[in-house]
């Protein structure tokens, strides 16, 4: 098969698109992509400071690759979980994360839960008694320091490395479930409210096949285990379901992800209720936005706080 552009063999078929790159033009065509997607959802400028959120995937680490080629003002910020569980998944992601900034020049932040807290997000989940739910307290966790790390460096933007694939599996599954508060608001750009800064998603129309060949061919060394935790998660399952519609109809993903989009802009869920954003106030303790009497986080932090004190 040879190249769309040069007629070189090509590397890639992107049958979505109804075309096929070879290694040269397909790690220019990505960047492109992402460009596209900024400027069409009013994202970011490159006046402004942009947090990436990395966790030393190939998602994160290549959209902080493509936002440096793309000349945007950017530090990345990692949050070290303390996950082991026999495969010290933290530490190789840590590692990864630090060599790929070491290796561009990027400014990184890192925030340990072991040295600011004492605590790993596995014990966490065990003292909110969410033993069996890592991936709720891992949640939590990751949206508070992400905010507080925003606030601390007067940065207005936040980006994460979500792709086409994790955002039709979110769709699909909210979906399924009519949970419309969660459909009212996932988009490619949340606004800032109060003291929340703007979270865009720069890959939100780029698959995942193709955010895993643009890693490979730009030698983006990533750690390929996935989290320990992630095993039976539901949106795996919804992501497969949707890899198997696509093998038959190329292009449903974005399909689908387009016209939600598209329903939206139409209005389809102005009805839902916003109130709870306007009954957010400074939390007592940390003064992060809440609407309840103390955040989650801190709620959770008093209660770790509580249990080492008993020991």
């Amino acid at each position: 098969m040879k190249c769309q552009i040069c007629k070189e063999p090509s590397v890639i078929n992107l049958r979505p698109h109804h075309m096929s790159l070879c290694k040269e033009h397909f790690l220019s065509w990505v960047p492109k992509q992402v460009e596209k997607n900024i400027k069409k959802y009013k994202m970011f400028t490159h006046e402004e400071k942009v947090m990436v959120a990395v966790s030393g995937g190939k998602d994160s680490l290549a959209l902080w690759d493509i936002l440096n080629r793309l000349e945007y003002n950017v530090v990345g910020f990692y949050i070290d979980l303390g996950i082991d569980n026999g495969i010290n998944y933290s530490r190789k992601s840590k590692e990864l994360t630090l060599k790929f900034a070491k290796e561009h020049s990027l400014a990184l932040e890192i925030i340990s839960l072991d040295e600011r807290y004492d605590v790993n997000i596995i014990e966490m989940a065990k003292i909110a008694k969410k033993a069996n739910k890592v991936c709720s307290s891992c949640g939590l966790v990751k949206r508070y320091l992400m905010n507080e790390i925003t606030i601390k460096n007067d940065i207005s933007v936040f980006a994460t490395g979500h792709n086409l694939d994790d955002e039709v599996s979110f769709l699909f599954g909210n979906t399924l479930n009519w949970q419309t508060s969660y459909l009212a608001r996932q988009a490619p750009v949340l606004e800032s409210h109060g003291n929340f800064a703007r979270k865009v998603k720069p890959l939100c129309r780029i698959y995942e096949r193709e955010m895993a060949a643009y890693a490979l061919l730009r030698d983006i060394e990533y750690i390929h285990d996935e989290c320990p935790f992630s095993n039976g998660s539901r949106t795996i399952y919804y992501k497969k379901i949707l890899t198997e519609m696509e093998s038959v109809s190329p292009g449903t993903k974005m399909h689908f992800y387009t016209k939600f989009l598209n329903a939206k802009n139409e209005g389809i869920f102005d009805v839902i209720d916003q109130s709870e954003l306007e009954r957010l106030h400074p939390c007592p303790s940390c003064g992060q936005p809440t609407s309840s009497k103390q955040c989650s986080f801190c709620i959770l932090i008093d209660k770790v706080r509580i249990e080492q004190n008993k020991n």
